[in-house]
């Protein structure tokens, strides 16, 4: 069989990605047509259909998959090969891709992000906010190298590499009645609550529906948001409560402005920070130096969360 045209695995790779030939070809910056020539001769030498058009858009079929995968995996092997030559030049260059949730980036602007750049002047980063489903299909497509995510479902084909408990807490305004309340307090408790909810894209989100659903509480929030912040100001406008881990909100328990009430559900109580990879796929030098850094710096992944090691 004839060698592969890597440009048109490459345009393959991008095609499958944004289930969309016009897509690709804009962020490829290339015409559409030259992409579709590709891809036809590379059927044509196969002898073999790669992609379907489905009511979603274009999908690959069990060939375009098997070579993507091979496409990726051949990618991140030059990637490590490059990575250990670059080791031997003292990491004086590479690059690390992150995929990161809104809920982390506050622990990671604080100080980590700038003393890994100031230590490694030579490592370029790149991070993208993603949240949790986002960030897993990232590290599966390749995109990126390293995910920050929180409470991800179980995936066989990543890597756990930190995983510490960080609980799915209640937050509300400084004087909330709930804040009466004996003991942890259970979903039971939120009926009739003004509540604002992350969107179910996010581990938060995704947690928190779970555990209505088993409660049979039905949620039925005030406001339905995708972003962290709106949630924070939400709880200190004094409108009403929202599900937050405590590190997220660190600086405002500090201040005053909001209050943590723990919840009763033990998988609210037992929820997890983790940093992941693409199983199988050898991180390079500098994702290495970068995951190091990030287990060491950041409070998320130091460490249980600092309500836990307080009850102790």
């Amino acid at each position: 069989m004839s060698r592969l045209n890597p440009r048109a695995l490459a345009y393959l790779n991008e095609v499958i990605h944004f289930r969309s030939l016009r897509k690709a070809a804009q962020h490829l910056n290339v015409d559409p047509s030259a992409i579709s020539r590709q891809l036809s001769a590379l059927e044509e030498e196969l002898q073999i259909r790669l992609l379907e058009r489905t009511s979603q858009g274009v999908s690959p079929t069990e060939a375009g998959d098997m070579l993507v995968a091979h496409y990726r995996q051949q990618r991140a092997n030059e990637q490590g090969v490059l990575s250990r030559l670059s080791d031997l030049q003292g990491l004086r260059q590479g690059s690390v891709r992150i995929a990161v949730g809104e809920g982390f980036i506050t622990d990671l602007i604080a100080q980590p992000l700038q003393s890994f750049i100031l230590r490694y002047p030579g490592i370029d980063l790149e991070v993208r906010m993603a949240g949790a489903n986002e960030a897993l299909g990232l590290l599966k497509e390749d995109a990126v190298d390293l995910a920050l995510v929180y409470a991800p479902v179980e995936d066989e084909a990543l890597q756990v590499h930190v995983d510490t408990r960080q609980p799915l807490d209640l937050i509300t305004p400084p004087h909330h009645p709930l804040l009466e309340h004996p003991g942890p307090i259970p979903m039971t408790a939120l009926r009739g609550e003004a509540l604002a909810l992350i969107h179910s894209s996010t581990g938060m989100g995704q947690l928190a529906v779970m555990v209505a659903q088993l409660e049979h509480v039905e949620l039925r929030p005030k406001l339905r948001t995708n972003s962290v912040a709106v949630l924070t100001n939400f709880v200190k406008s004094g409108i009403g409560v929202a599900f937050m881990p405590e590190l997220t909100v660190s600086d405002e328990l500090k201040a005053g402005s909001i209050r943590r009430l723990p919840l009763a559900n033990l998988a609210l109580h037992d929820a997890r920070a983790r940093i992941l990879s693409h199983k199988g796929r050898e991180l390079t030098v500098a994702g290495q130096a970068c995951l190091q850094h990030l287990r060491q710096s950041m409070r998320f992944f130091s460490g249980d969360a600092p309500s836990l090691s307080r009850t102790r």
